[in-house]
């Protein structure tokens, strides 16, 4: 996992950032670089407590600190208590990461309409609930960044369901935008196609295919999302409202 260089924090230290989906994979990444720019990191997390506890361990010695919060975003009391724990502890929000995300595999001819909509909920309600409350607990600086995908526009093999939910969280990124600028409140959102996340990425042939193709000869890593997430907390990228930042190696470009 990249970190900062030494002394480096990108002008993050002393930030609150809140990080849903936190405790492992690319959220935690996420987690890591923040808290290796100083900023005091709040994971959210569903349900795995070792997981949580496996995470904490990992970030210990960075640069910030780094708390665990359970919180199950699929229910619609969790975010205002999870904003209100935030507020409880630090006083304020500088940035919220949204990554939780939910998968149900299928078809779109024989997709499963209730689990279809609850991935679409899990990517849209936890921001649908916070905006509201975001302009009290952030600053006149803050950070809202939402974690897409490519599969948000182009045709994935039974990924219909968190591709339409990736698609409507992007248009809902571009509505609070607007909504949250004159709060002094930046939304946007990074994404990329497939992540190479090591020995736990499945179908090397495929992994392995898409690698030959990307421009920069690998694919995107969780580190190298994280990367493009703490640079969209940075001051000097205020100015980019309503964006989706696509970081894929130039994999999107290939026809």
């Amino acid at each position: 996992m990249s970190e900062p260089a030494s002394g480096s924090t990108l002008g993050l230290e002393g930030r609150t950032a809140l990080v849903t989906g936190a405790t492992r994979g690319l959220g935690l990444a996420i987690a890591r670089k923040l808290c290796a720019c100083g900023c005091d990191v709040v994971l959210n997390y569903g349900h795995s407590e070792e997981d949580a506890h496996s995470a904490l361990r990992s970030l210990a010695g960075l640069k910030g600190s780094a708390t665990a919060v359970r919180a199950d975003l699929r229910d619609p009391e969790a975010m205002p208590r999870l904003l209100e724990s935030v507020r409880q502890r630090h006083g304020r929000l500088d940035v919220l990461v949204h990554n939780a995300a939910t998968w149900t595999p299928m078809p779109a001819l024989a997709a499963d309409r209730d689990a279809l909509h609850t991935d679409v909920a899990t990517a849209l309600d936890p921001l649908v609930t916070a905006a509201g409350l975001l302009p009290g607990l952030m600053g006149g600086n803050g950070r809202v960044i939402a974690v897409s995908s490519t599969g948000a526009h182009q045709v994935v093999p039974g990924y219909v369901s968190l591709g339409v939910a990736k698609a409507a969280l992007e248009s809902l990124v571009r509505y609070l935008a607007v909504d949250l600028s004159p709060h002094g409140i930046a939304v946007n959102a990074v994404s990329t196609a497939k992540l190479d996340k090591g020995a736990g990425t499945v179908n090397e042939r495929a992994v392995a295919a898409l690698a030959a193709r990307t421009p920069a000869g690998r694919l995107t890593t969780p580190s190298d999302l994280a990367d493009v997430v703490a640079l969209l907390c940075t001051d000097e990228a205020g100015w980019l409202r309503g964006q989706v930042v696509t970081a894929d190696g130039g994999l999107g470009l290939r026809v």
